[in-house]
């Protein structure tokens, strides 16, 4: 018999002031701009002042992150570390590659290249924890994060370990974000403001963040919901197959489900998948990336949500329901995609 994974502690650093642990209170939706920016904490307030001048971004958002759902699930120790990131430390990767071209690929230092990799994130949160248990980082896309929270899932259901710590995270740069405008992942400046319901041209309001979980087979007095399912596909011919499928082996119907986060985000690439998926589902549907922007990891954020809804009981006017909302929650499927591929489903149950 399968273990049945619990999430005990969350935290999100977002565009939005998510840190203190507010659900969504104080949230201000930005219209005007094509890129959110990050609302970062203090960070010498949970890293040594010493070691924050060589950490990037990422690494500083994923280990105060990780800190915070830790202490809120009253856990010292997690037995795994899982992490997703879509592009990895992109600032020490960009300082590493603009040092082989200053110096015609002579008299480099390793340092860079060593916190450029994907796995730094994972890597040092390991570091600062002292966990020297597994510890994996995974890239793929937009479903970077789901891959990681299947794979402690799995590990949890099966016994190999008893809890684990699991997120996504990433940073944007200014080169970075340049170069997604020259290939329409971002929206024109032109032409704000912006409606992920308005889905007239190629491309997203973009952004970034770090949202981090923790995961157990115990249920206690901090539990936001339980983990049920996580499927995702590269491709996927038939939308409303993948999710009958899904449902199907969870011996659940549309009916069974009372809420759907829909990570809809205004691309026309992205029209066709989110449109079908919204028609299939008869219940009320709600909408987050309009709060945080879109970026590889965006899902991790809308996990982020949708466990604070099942928690708290209650459905902020802000996530633009559509649909008179239930009287219960027991079922919630989080559905995301990012320029039609990439295609994930994520099946949370109220404890």
């Amino acid at each position: 018999m399968k273990n049945r994974v619990y999430i005990n502690g969350s935290c999100a650093i977002s565009a939005q002031p998510t840190f203190e642990g507010d659900f969504l209170d104080n949230i201000n939706e930005n219209v005007q701009d094509n890129v959110l920016p990050v609302i970062e904490p203090n960070y010498r307030d949970y890293i040594a002042p010493s070691a924050i001048r060589r950490m990037s971004r990422a690494v500083k958002m994923g280990i105060v992150a990780s800190k915070r759902a830790l202490g809120e699930a009253c856990l010292e120790l997690p037995e795994a570390i899982a992490v997703g990131t879509g592009m990895g430390c992109v600032q020490d990767s960009e300082k590493f590659l603009r040092a082989v071209l200053d110096n015609e690929e002579q008299y480099l230092t390793p340092t860079a290249f060593i916190q450029s990799t994907h796995n730094t994130v994972a890597g040092q949160i390991a570091l600062e924890l002292q966990c020297k248990g597994a510890n994996f980082t995974f890239v793929d896309g937009s479903t970077s994060f789901e891959s990681a929270l299947s794979d402690a899932a799995m590990q949890i259901e099966l016994g190999d370990i008893r809890n684990a710590l699991v997120g996504g995270v990433d940073e944007n740069t200014p080169y970075c974000l340049e170069i997604y405008e020259l290939d329409n992942i971002i929206k024109p400046r032109h032409e704000a403001p912006f409606s992920i319901t308005d889905a007239r041209s190629k491309g997203v309001v973009f952004s970034e963040g770090a949202s981090f979980f923790v995961l157990s087979d115990e249920r206690n007095e901090h539990t936001y919901a339980a983990l049920a399912d996580v499927d995702f596909r590269n491709d996927v011919p038939d939308t409303d197959v993948f999710i009958g499928d899904f449902l199907s082996r969870n011996n659940l119907d549309i009916d069974d489900i009372d809420l759907m986060l829909s990570g809809r985000n205004g691309n026309s690439e992205d029209l066709a998948g989110f449109d079908t998926a919204e028609k299939l589902m008869l219940c009320t549907k709600l909408y987050y990336k309009h709060l945080s922007g879109d970026y590889f990891t965006a899902s991790a954020f809308g996990f982020w949500v949708a466990c604070n809804v099942l928690r708290s009981g209650r459905i902020p006017q802000l996530l633009k329901p559509v649909g008179t909302p239930p009287e219960e929650v027991r079922n919630m499927l989080i559905y995301n995609q990012f320029r039609g591929k990439g295609q994930s489903l994520i099946l949370l149950q109220k404890v």
